[in-house]
């Protein structure tokens, strides 16, 4: 099992970070990654033709490592929002069709499919978690498979649900997507990097990510992997990198109309980025050497003995079986407002988030049970 991985980052002793689904902090290699690429563009006469892609590769193997995925299948992409657009643009959208969301999730996986059923006459179907707190997370995997019918063209989920960890039996969902032919779409912002997740196992048509949470890296940068349904799709920008022999610096006025194989036709513009590809890069290499399922199990380990003292204090978390380790959603006893839980959280300056209904707890390597315990005892007085 790991250890505690505190010294690999520079965290502030003042404060007990357990916030790393709103953003990780930078390892401290990921530092060094960045200020020896800005050390480099500040004299670009040392950055070469070639620079503009072996880097890039480098990136996109080590997320396929990640995902057990090929690396022809990543784009590098600025954000999620931007690999979703790409899916929505290639969606074969009609009129009484239909696209299914989870209730409260991430706006950026909400606004694409709102935006798209709007302009097609589709229906945009949310389904929301039952009304109990018993065996929810099952309950809701079960309307969600009930939801998907013959008129669904695309279902869009996280792994996790970015709130509170509920997670998504995806296996169940994949298997019922193409049962009725219809698409699988996971935002993996906050899961993956510390969940695993295998795409030869859960086969998404597609998988977007933000690289600032749990793949540890900077902000502005991200990675997705595309199924074969987008081989010979259109990307939402037309940038030169991702045109067939763009690699040749001399033939670039000979306009292609080809685009890069796969999913390299999706990348961003300007996606060579000097700065923020090395860090990601670094960043990936970390995660890759420690791996989810060992994060998984250190996240267990640490929380086990805080979250059975908060259920004692009346608290409620889901059932281990039904959510993520590295985040989780802690719901207040009825005695209790989310008002007086801020006082207390910056009174014992504990970095948590507040998500929905629930206060969200997300830690990980830099973290200890001391932490957990903290913030159990901090809800508990």
């Amino acid at each position: 099992m790991l250890a505690s991985q505190q010294k690999k980052f520079t965290l502030s002793s003042r404060i007990t970070y357990l916030n790393g689904a709103y953003m990780s902090p930078l390892l401290k290699s990921v530092e060094k990654a960045g200020v020896k690429a800005i050390l480099t563009k500040r004299n670009p006469g040392s950055i070469s033709s070639e620079d503009f892609f072996k880097d890039t590769d480098e990136l996109r193997r080590q997320f396929a490592k990640l995902i057990n995925g090929e690396s022809s299948r990543v784009a590098i992409i600025a954000a999620a929002s931007y690999g979703l657009a790409n899916v929505a643009k290639n969606l074969k959208l009609q009129r009484g069709e239909n696209i299914i969301v989870a209730a409260e999730q991430f706006p950026s996986n909400v606004y694409t499919w709102m935006n798209l059923v709007k302009e097609t006459g589709a229906i945009l179907k949310t389904i929301a978690p039952p009304n109990t707190l018993t065996s929810r997370g099952k309950i809701w995997n079960e309307q969600i498979l009930e939801a998907i019918d013959k008129k669904t063209r695309l279902v869009a989920l996280g792994h996790v649900h970015w709130a509170d960890g509920t997670k998504f039996d995806l296996a169940a969902i994949r298997k019922r997507t193409r049962e009725v032919g219809s698409l699988l779409v996971i935002d993996g912002t906050q899961s993956v990097g510390a969940l695993p997740f295998n795409v030869q196992t859960i086969q998404p048509d597609a998988l977007v990510c933000s690289g600032y949470k749990w793949l540890m890296g900077p902000y502005g940068i991200g990675l997705a992997y595309y199924g074969n349904y987008f081989d010979q799709g259109k990307p939402i920008e037309e940038n030169w990198i991702n045109r067939k022999h763009s690699e040749d610096f001399s033939r670039l006025i000979n306009y292609q109309e080809e685009y890069q194989p796969r999913a390299l036709r999706y990348d961003v513009g300007e996606r060579s980025n000097f700065i923020l590809v090395p860090m990601m890069t670094a960043a990936l290499r970390q995660v890759n050497q420690w791996m989810p399922e060992r994060i998984q199990e250190y996240c267990k380990k640490i929380s086990a003995l805080p979250l059975a003292k908060l259920r004692e204090a009346g608290y409620w978390i889901e059932d281990e079986n039904e959510r993520g380790h590295h985040l989780f959603g802690i719901r207040l006893p009825a005695h209790k407002t989310i008002q007086d839980i801020r006082t207390k959280l910056i009174k014992n300056k504990i970095s948590v988030s507040v998500r929905g209904d629930a206060l969200r707890a997300s830690p990980h390597l830099y973290n200890t049970e001391a932490d957990l315990l903290k913030l159990a005892k901090a809800l508990a007085d």
